[in-house]
């Protein structure tokens, strides 16, 4: 095979190796987190249902992912109605970055229909804390350009731990919960799409 046939292979090859390599991002308008926080109320234990929607992040080519959330994707600014002016800067101040590493030959390689479950190492940096802890999610090929991510197991949040920080406690206390139990049951429901 001559020089220029063998060069005008590799560049094919590697042109047609690009092409594939898909920009993973999440799909904002699909990708909320749904928690369940149980407020020791005098009467009792009362649970609330609580979202964070609109996550949104990309997959690097190295496989990081960085999520900010924000206060105005929560929906505790549709509990409390109308912000007094002094509260009202912070709402798109970051509360949480949570960041983790997943190789994108793993979401690339996937087949349509097809799923698979990784744990995952997520870090949640808060101004007064970071912490690292694994998740186990199911990944699942929905399209050529649509991957749908869920948690693969109960995932549970330590009330105690949310308390403890003093984002996670000055959001309880905005919400006028007093106490809060120790289990937080988190339920994951993203997309990740190809853009």
């Amino acid at each position: 095979m001559s020089i220029m046939k063998r060069y005008g292979l590799s560049v094919a090859l590697l042109l047609s190796a690009g092409v594939a390599q898909a920009d993973w991002q999440l799909d904002p308008e699909r990708s909320r987190i749904d928690a369940t926080v149980i407020e020791l109320a005098s009467e009792g234990p009362i649970p609330h249902q609580h979202s964070v929607r609109e996550l949104d992040g990309s997959i690097d080519e190295q496989g990081r992912l960085r999520l900010p959330l924000r206060l105005n994707q929560t929906d505790v600014l549709e509990q409390l109605g109308e912000l007094p002016p002094w509260l009202d800067t912070l709402t798109d101040r970051t509360l949480v970055t949570l960041s983790t590493e997943l190789p994108p030959e793993r979401l690339n390689d996937l087949a349509v229909g097809d799923s698979f479950t990784e744990t995952l190492l997520f870090r949640a940096d808060t101004s007064s804390t970071a912490q690292e802890e694994p998740l186990r999610l199911r990944f699942t090929r929905e399209s050529d350009d649509r991957i749908h991510i869920t948690n693969a197991e109960r995932i549970v949040l330590n009330g105690s731990d949310v308390m403890k920080d003093e984002t996670g406690r000055t959001i309880v206390n905005l919400l006028g919960y007093e106490r809060i139990g120790d289990e937080i049951p988190v339920e994951l429901n993203a997309t990740l799409v190809d853009r």
